[in-house]
């Protein structure tokens, strides 16, 4: 399994609504995607910092999701007030309890 993680800086006093974005678009458009395995969304309220995280069964899954996971980021850095370029990194699932 492999993880998208994707670290976007927002406003504080955006963050309800960076997180009203990823519960109705990142989810839903995600869920009906070859693949996906889940997703989390951590924040960090006071800084505004947000953390995604995206499952995905496959390398090849996951390559075919990059163009709409760019859509799906660029709707969410914008609800946030994004103040930098999202950071994103892909990683191995190593242990899953």
């Amino acid at each position: 399994m492999l993880a998208r993680v994707t670290i976007i800086q927002g406003k504080p006093e955006q963050i309800e609504a960076g997180i009203r974005n990823f519960q109705e678009n990142v989810g839903p458009t995600a869920k009906k995607l070859a693949g996906f395995k889940g997703s989390y969304l951590l924040v960090d309220r006071k800084s505004g910092k947000m953390l995604g995280i995206a499952l995905w069964d496959t390398e090849e899954n996951l390559q075919a999701s990059t163009k709409i996971a760019a859509q799906l980021r660029a709707g969410v850095t914008k609800a946030a007030g994004t103040t930098k370029p999202p950071i994103v990194e892909i990683y191995e699932v190593a242990v899953q309890e």
